[in-house]
Formats: C-alpha cells, structure tokens, sequence
C-alpha cells in the first residue's frame, strides 16, 4: 500500500479523538489522526476545568487539549489539521477518507467528530462565550455558587440544566419562549416545585449583557407577545437549546438515532460496518463530559486493535 494508507484512520480530535491516537500508536498501528481545523473540539472554548481526574487545581480546556495532544504526538501518529471532507465506507475494504487536500485509505475508521452545542447566534453571546455564557450546566454550574443564572429553553435538557443549577445557584431564571414547556411531565413538575427556579414565560434574548472583564451581567430580554424590552440581571447563561452530532458525513451510511447520533454496539463502539468505530459525543447524547469522551476513545481504539488482530492484519 502507499504511503497513505493506515490500519486506523481517526476523525476528529477532542478528548475522544486524542485518546484514541495514544492508545492506537502505543499499540503500533499505523495512525493517520485528521484533526480538523478547529482541533481540540468544544473544550477549546471552555475557560477552566476542574472536573477532569488528575488535575487537582483545575486546568484550561485548550491547556488540557493542547497536554493530550503532545501525549499522542509522543507516540508517532501522524496528525494533521484537516477535515475529512467526504468518505465512502460502503464499497468494502479498504475505507477512503478525503481531505481538501489528499485521498487515504484504511483498514479501520474510528468517528471522533464530536457535537456541536446549539447557541442563539448573537454576536454579543459569541464574544462572552466562556466569560459567563455556557452550554453544559454540569461542565460549568459549580463556578456560579451562589449566583443567579439564566437556562435558555423549554424542553428537558434545559429542565434539567436548572434542576442541576439549583444545586449551586442562588436562584435560576428559565427563559422560555412559549406559554408551555415542552420538557416531559415529570421534568416539568420538578422544575414547578423547585422554589429556586423562577420561570419567564413568552421571552427570547434580544442581547447578552456584560463584557469579557466583567463577564455576563444581566440579559435583555423581549416579550414574543407584546415586543416590550426588560432587563434581568445575572451573572450566567446557560443555553440549553440542544446539541447538533456532527454525523453529515454519516448520513445514510452509518445507523443514527432520530436526532442524529450514532448507534453503536451496546457496550462497545461498533457501528453497523465492520470496521468502522465511534467515540465521544458524536454518539453520546447523555453525558457530554471530556472524561467520557475520552474512556470511549480508549475503547474504540481497543476495538480497532482486536478487530484488526480478528483479521489477521495486526502488525
């Protein structure tokens, strides 16, 4: 085979993809890792860390990406900052990837591309991203003690960020943009008992109060009824208006769930072809954590392993 040509070709890089690479080159296979050209996925824009294990005074998610980075490096995959651009995974062995650039091919493919939280698309929640505005409650809530905060949403993820957020928060405001949540019975009335959230019925954020020094410090919030403009003063915000797999490559050719997610093996990350693995919150609506990420990324990289050895390819 030519030289681009790999036994594990892994797409994405984040925790998962990371991890992965270590475990798949300590193995001595021939890694081909294409990370994107936003490598280090969403904890590159996440401030401080403090719930990842081994790290007891807490880190900064580009420091932690940059650290499993040059862990993997150390053990000789190639790495480069590409997209995948498209992949035929269907016409057998070997797998083909594309880039802008070049053609691979694989005897595995390990799926790391990760999901993308869903945001208002404000500039002004774009510039305080990190600052104040969040997307993961769990990631986040513990550095708002004893503050009040904003969840934007009204299905059960935003139920249960605000249900979490109470555990550290002073006082939660729910943000909805209807009359009616959309979260399910029970998480509806958790959210109704809770004497710590307050809901806001028939109002969407018109702007992101605050700025990077201060941080976040109130939301302009607009009536969907009556277009009248209020403040309300918080020091957070966290969106929790869903999370987008980043499975458009995947499309058709790899069993998803009904919002996109890949399906793998019970206790495994197999997909539907053999061969083909996957790892980290692309196939993860649930727990959305690094950690996870990267314990999936360990086991895709063992699948790979042993698969390839099940094939008689193993070196």
């Amino acid at each position: 085979m030519a030289d681009t040509h790999y036994q594990v070709i892994i797409l994405g890089s984040g925790p998962a993809g990371y991890t992965s690479a270590i475990y798949a080159a300590r193995a001595h296979l021939k890694v081909l890792l294409l990370e994107g050209l936003n490598s280090g996925g969403q904890l590159m824009i996440t401030t401080d860390v403090e719930n990842y294990p081994g790290f007891p005074k807490g880190v900064t998610g580009p420091d932690l990406m940059a650290d499993l980075r040059a862990q993997a490096e150390r053990f000789g995959p190639e790495m480069i900052p590409m997209d995948a651009v498209k992949v035929d995974l269907t016409s057998g062995r070997p797998f083909k990837v594309w880039t802008d650039e070049a053609e691979y091919t694989a005897d595995t493919v390990i799926i790391s591309t990760g999901a993308t939280a869903q945001y208002l698309g404000m500039e002004s929640e774009q510039k305080l991203k990190g600052f104040g505005v969040s997307a993961c409650a769990t990631c986040d809530g513990f550095f708002f003690t004893g503050k009040e905060v904003a969840v934007i949403g009204g299905g059960d993820t935003a139920l249960e960020e605000a249900i979490y957020l109470t555990r550290h928060c002073s006082k939660v405001h729910l943000i909805h943009r209807r009359d009616e949540l959309r979260g399910s019975k029970i998480m509806r009335e958790r959210a109704f008992k809770n004497e710590k959230i307050e809901i806001h019925w028939n109002k969407v954020v018109d702007e992101v109060l605050g700025d990077t020094n201060a941080g976040v410090t109130g939301l302009s919030l607009k009536d969907t009824v009556s277009g009248e403009l209020s403040e309300l003063p918080v020091e957070g915000m966290f969106v929790a208006i869903g999370h987008k797999p980043n499975t458009e490559l995947f499309e058709g050719v790899l069993d998803l769930d009904e919002t996109g997610y890949i399906l793998a093996n019970p206790g495994s990350t197999y997909t539907n072809i053999p061969g083909v693995f996957a790892a980290g919150d692309v196939r993860d609506s649930v727990y959305r954590q690094a950690v996870t990420a990267a314990g999936s990324g360990c086991m895709a990289a063992i699948d790979a392993e042993r698969w390839l050895e099940a094939q008689g390819e193993e070196e």
